[in-house]
């Protein structure tokens, strides 16, 4: 079932013969590189059983790793048009189990993808990433069955999501990922391995959510309000920033700063501040 999508030409080669190169409107860096993406693709936990969702799969090269490993069904969203002539190509060899939305994910309703559940495997446009994340943390805090999300992100950024209280790193993004899921890095990507080649390192991070953690969140929108407000500024003390509050009731003094409370106090927080 792999042979047809192992014997298509090399990506540089589909790209080289359709006309197509990155885009810096789209934050298109591409991957050529078989191995890279086989590897990326393989981490995908189950991946022979689970239907995935590809965003911006640009020359396909994730897509053809991603039909490779085995993924029974794959759905690729891809805002930019002009990869049509190579996405057919891959349509054409994948026997039925590739489709391809042209829109952009930001405005995609993954819950009418027709999956009961699905894993998310993505090297991300640098420009969209942590939006698409937040949106995707909130459909799984929603009931979505998201059961796995395999992403590529800049190194920096992998490491604010991954990050733990008094880390460098710790923010709002590690706050929010944490309350609902595990995450971890997996591996680094050079930047040796893109075209164009971005100026900074990048990372493969893998998110599984946690049913047990999700069934204590009672609201990720208030905990998203809260984390904005307080790492907002986040040298001030707690107490500066909101002000008239007996933080004692929370086991707190006021003076501490975002960085120094946990993702549970923030959920505490939220709950009964907001």
């Amino acid at each position: 079932m792999t042979d047809k999508i192992s014997s298509l030409p090399p990506v540089s080669a589909m790209m080289r013969d359709s006309g197509l190169e990155p885009k810096k409107q789209f934050g298109q860096n591409f991957l050529f590189d078989l191995n890279l993406t086989c590897r990326i693709a393989r981490s995908v936990p189950n991946i022979e059983t689970t239907p995935v969702v590809e965003v911006g799969p640009g020359p396909a090269g994730l897509t053809r790793a991603i039909l490779m490993a085995g993924a029974p069904r794959v759905i690729a969203i891809e805002k930019d048009k002009t990869t049509a002539p190579i996405l057919s190509q891959i349509i054409d060899a994948s026997d039925g189990r590739l489709s391809v939305i042209y829109d952009d994910a930001l405005r995609v309703n993954f819950s009418e993808l027709g999956f009961n559940e699905y894993a998310i495997c993505a090297n991300l446009p640098y420009n969209v990433g942590t939006e698409l994340l937040i949106g995707w943390l909130h459909k799984i805090a929603n009931g979505e069955s998201i059961k796995s999300l395999t992403l590529m992100f800049q190194r920096e950024v992998a490491m604010r999501i991954t990050a733990h209280v008094g880390d460098k790193q710790y923010g709002r993004l590690a706050v929010l990922t944490s309350l609902i899921a595990d995450a971890k890095i997996l591996f680094d990507v050079p930047n040796t391995a893109f075209v164009p080649r971005p100026k900074v390192q990048s990372a493969i991070i893998q998110i599984i959510p946690n049913p047990e953690k999700i069934s204590r969140i009672q609201d990720l929108n208030k905990i998203e309000q809260i984390t904005a407000k307080l790492f907002g500024t986040r040298r001030k003390m707690i107490r500066s920033i909101i002000p008239n509050i007996d933080w004692s009731q929370y086991g707190l003094t006021g003076t501490e700063r975002a960085e120094n409370l946990s993702p549970e106090t923030f959920a505490l927080l939220a709950n009964n501040l907001l």
